[in-house]
């Protein structure tokens, strides 16, 4: 058991790459909080984890908002009396098109979900953190802040902005003995995937596919493989690192 003992928040834990995190922390001895701004998916979640022998407790958040980031931390401390992983997994995009069509409103969701909220998690966790001696932070960013697609701009620049946080919080935070790191992974089975193709067509598949040299696009299990080792005390001398989940897409 690579996380026993461990309590993990994963935001944006009711589908995609947080729900195969959230279900492959439990595997592995983590007790998790499921937080989720959709309560009927991340209750599905939580559900399934303790169906499966895991412990698990759902925690409706906007993780956009103060009083989201408040709650999650304060469900995980009230359950369990500990936060040890901080996983900033939930993620917002625009359709696949020109910045000039992106709106206003669209923008800013997109900067609030995939960057502000890192800042907020930050403010609430990283007191729990020094006072227990440490802790792990990780946020899934994206190839697209590496190597950027057109037709994505703002989400784009949204990913390269949490790259960024990652490493300087890495080099702030280090003192303190908590480890931030990212991961990359390519366009996968997710919700956004179809918004990211401009459309989920068996063309649009067949051009994102082929920008993969591994030949397919990423699956959940890729991407919580990776987060189980950056989480776990395996990766306890790796901080800053943007590891790519890509199958060589940014080589």
């Amino acid at each position: 058991m690579r996380l026993e003992g461990k309590v993990a928040i994963v935001t944006g834990g009711g589908s995609g790459f947080g729900e195969g995190m959230a279900r492959r922390f439990a595997a592995e001895g983590a007790r998790v909080v499921v937080a989720d701004i959709d309560a009927a998916n991340g209750r599905r979640v939580a559900t399934a984890i303790g169906e499966a022998g895991g412990t698990a407790l759902f925690q409706e958040a906007d993780v956009a908002k103060a009083a989201g980031a408040r709650d999650m931390v304060q469900a995980a401390l009230g359950a369990w009396g500990r936060v040890d992983v901080m996983v900033n997994n939930a993620g917002y995009t625009h359709r696949n098109q020109s910045m000039m069509n992106v709106g206003e409103e669209a923008f800013d969701r997109i900067f609030d979900v995939n960057v502000k909220a890192i800042y907020l998690a930050a403010l609430e966790v990283v007191p729990v953190f020094r006072r227990q001696g440490g802790g792990a932070i990780l946020t899934t960013a994206s190839t697209a802040g590496l190597r950027p697609r057109p037709g994505l701009t703002i989400y784009n620049a949204s990913k390269g902005a949490a790259i960024a946080m990652t490493k300087s919080m890495a080099v702030e935070f280090a003192p303190d003995r908590i480890r931030v790191n990212c991961l990359c992974p390519v366009a996968g089975e997710t919700a956004m995937l179809a918004d990211f193709m401009g459309g989920d067509t068996p063309e649009n598949r067949a051009r994102f596919t082929a920008s993969v040299p591994l030949g397919r696009l990423s699956l959940p299990e890729d991407i919580a493989n990776a987060a189980l080792y950056l989480c776990s005390d395996e990766a306890s001398f790796i901080t800053g690192v943007a590891l790519e989940v890509d199958g060589g897409r940014c080589v």
